[in-house]
């Protein structure tokens, strides 16, 4: 059974931030990653960057990408676990208009099958901001790879059927 209408597809301007201490450009696989996928579906890459591990920093990226007319998602890679500095969660989901609990769900189910009970270690998570859809992701690159595949490249498609993020997306 096929899960895509013979709808045009339509690109999505996306922003991504990958949040980590240590992590630059040249190590950033999994914001690379990230921007490899989203090309190669045919999305656009509207920013890119790193921020350190600071709810303040992410939260002030993140604010700015919202309000921007141009962005209508953000991929977030980083911060999702427990550590003392992994904050990702707590400075985004504030921001939220509207949480997307099923992500969340969704990947710890599908991370399940990867890599057993450690996926209840991922605080991963989603919601909408200002008409723009926002997931947090781990920031491994099997994480990534687990959330593009399995959740995110679907929803982000307007041509999934039977629905997908992209009518509710962009500044009205």
């Amino acid at each position: 059974m096929s899960h895509l209408s013979s709808k045009e597809f339509t690109a999505a301007n996306i922003a991504v931030l990958t949040v980590s201490d240590t992590r630059n450009e040249s190590t950033d696989t999994s914001g690379g990653y990230l921007v490899n996928a989203l090309a190669e579906a045919g999305h656009k890459l509207a920013y890119k960057k790193i921020v350190i591990d600071d709810p303040y920093k992410i939260r002030a990226v993140v604010s700015q990408w919202i309000a921007d007319e141009n962005i209508e998602v953000i991929l977030i890679t980083g911060g999702t676990g427990f550590t003392a500095r992994d904050t990702t969660p707590e400075a985004v989901s504030v921001l939220f208009d509207k949480e997307v609990e099923g992500f969340g769900e969704l990947f710890r189910a599908v991370s399940y099958q990867e890599i057993g009970s450690s996926t209840i270690q991922s605080r991963a998570l989603a919601g909408f901001a200002n008409n723009t859809v926002i997931f947090c992701m781990p920031g491994s690159t099997g994480a990534c790879k687990t959330a593009w595949t399995n959740i995110i490249h679907e929803q982000i498609n307007s041509q999934h059927k039977p629905c997908n993020f992209m009518p509710h997306l962009g500044k009205k």
